[in-house]
């Protein structure tokens, strides 16, 4: 990107930079999310097993968040938030077609994979702290419960067409390799995208003042918010352990799992817009509906009955919805905006764990005792529900307090 470029937002304010950066995370979406919709029977197809699978994906979400600890406090420090957003949809534009080489490795070809797997989800958490700055100082005043939930649908656009995409492609070749391969087109156009915007959309101003803030800056609150909602991460499994069972089973066939994914990203765009117009309205007592929704996925979707495992899908697309949107939105609110950058590498690292521990649970309880899943997951969300109360009426005092 040239130096040349401008560095505040003001030359495009408000919606115009929100649409336009969900613009670019429809197609960075349509790439990775279809990419994701088949590396459960993908990894399979190399000789991967379900604990295999889940640990994998698990890694691959907690790369995706854990290294955000690191990429976080760095684009704050700099201040460079488009070149680490820029450099994080680099590399997954070039990963994912890179996985279709994987088949023609040979045994080499599942560590390949996986490789390319775990690195795709690096490049989100080099690029998703900087983005959700640049979101977030967009929609301020817009209401962000409206900006993130907006941006989001229309990242869910492109989480919805690319299964599609994917599943057509598989099912004219009948090979999963090309249905990755053609992920390259959109990719290479959100790059387009991306250094067109550059010349209207710059770096926010910086505060020096707190930039050198260190971590512990950050309130209490955030830190109890963080585990409430790494709890809920714990229970909403990979979706590459949910398409194993699905094909496992023989629920249905592979070619026919990015559809489902499709329409569980399609709930999940609803489900994002709705909560976020909800929290500009009635604030964060929105959240409290996720560890109930993430309650019920397993319960659903372990079955050996397709409809009922379907309608699990879509409350585990609807989970996913409100997590990777409006839970962001609290986030902008329980912290400095000189911190947003460090706060949201912090919650990710606490969901990082959370991924990588609740991939590796789902992949192991489903091949000894898948009750005793259901169960834990329900543990986990009735402790989420009562953090996220307390949370919640922590917060509402402070508010109260600052206006006394």
């Amino acid at each position: 990107m040239s130096e040349g470029a401008p560095t505040d937002t003001r030359g495009w304010a408000g919606w115009r930079t929100v649409l336009w950066l969900g613009v670019v995370s429809l197609l960075v979406d349509l790439v990775y999310e279809g990419a994701r919709s088949i590396t459960g029977p993908f990894l399979a197809s190399l000789g991967a097993s379900a604990l295999t699978v889940g640990l994998v994906t698990g890694a691959g979400e907690a790369a995706a968040l854990g290294f955000r600890l690191f990429s976080g406090p760095g684009a704050d420090r700099t201040g460079r938030y488009w070149r680490w957003m820029v450099t994080g949809y680099v590399l997954t534009a070039v990963c994912v077609p890179l996985m279709a080489l994987a088949p023609a490795l040979g045994a080499a070809g599942l560590v390949f994979g996986s490789a390319m797997v775990l690195l795709e989800r690096t490049g989100k958490a080099i690029r998703s702290p900087a983005k959700s700055v640049l979101l977030a100082v967009a929609a301020r005043k817009v209401g962000r419960g409206r900006g993130f939930g907006v941006h989001k649908a229309l990242d869910q656009t492109g989480a919805f067409l690319g299964p599609l995409l994917v599943a057509g492609v598989v099912a004219l070749t009948t090979h999963q390799w090309a249905g990755l391969l053609v992920l390259a087109a959109p990719g290479a156009v959100a790059l387009g995208v991306l250094t067109w915007m550059h010349g209207y959309v710059g770096d926010p101003p910086r505060a020096p003042a707190t930039a050198g803030a260190p971590l512990v800056a950050l309130p209490r609150t955030f830190y109890v918010y963080a585990v409430a909602c790494a709890l809920t991460t714990v229970g909403l499994m990979t979706f590459g352990v949910i398409s194993f069972h699905l094909v496992h089973e023989h629920l249905v066939t592979a070619a026919v799992v990015p559809v489902v994914y499709a329409a569980a990203m399609g709930t999940e765009a609803l489900a994002s817009l709705a909560t976020g117009f909800a929290y500009d309205r009635v604030g964060g007592g929105t959240l409290l509906v996720l560890p109930v929704v993430v309650a019920v996925v397993p319960v659903l979707v372990f079955t050996d009955r397709v409809g009922v495992a379907v309608v699990g899908v879509l409350c585990w697309g609807a989970a996913t919805g409100v997590q990777d949107s409006t839970v962001k939105a609290l986030v902008a609110d329980l912290v400095p905006s000189s911190r947003l950058a460090t706060a949201y590498g912090a919650f990710a690292a606490f969901q990082a764990v959370a991924a990588l521990a609740g991939g590796g649970l789902a992949g192991w309880l489903y091949d000894t005792d898948r009750t005793v899943l259901v169960t834990a997951v329900l543990a986990a969300q009735v402790v989420a529900l009562a953090l996220l109360v307390g949370v919640l009426l922590r917060a509402r005092g402070q508010d109260r307090q600052a206006l006394g």
